[in-house]
């Protein structure tokens, strides 16, 4: 995925009713699921002010997992 294919305008709102709303989203969200989960992790860049192109490594230190036994 290249940077600038999905453009967030945080100046743009507009209040409508639920019908004008409900047709936004049927011509404006994306249709497959690769296309939807793209643009999650464009979101999630966003939010967490990461990298597309880098995405952090999860820290698997943190966890611990021991078995139970039986």
């Amino acid at each position: 995925m290249s940077e600038g294919k999905f453009k967030l305008d945080r100046t743009a709102f507009h209040a409508g009713t639920h019908s004008e709303t409900e047709k936004y989203y049927a011509k404006s969200q994306p249709k497959t699921l690769k296309e939807r989960l793209e643009a999650a992790h464009y979101l999630n860049s966003i939010a967490f002010q990461f990298d597309l192109q880098n995405p952090p490594r999860m820290d698997r230190s943190v966890f611990s997992m021991r078995k139970h036994p039986m």
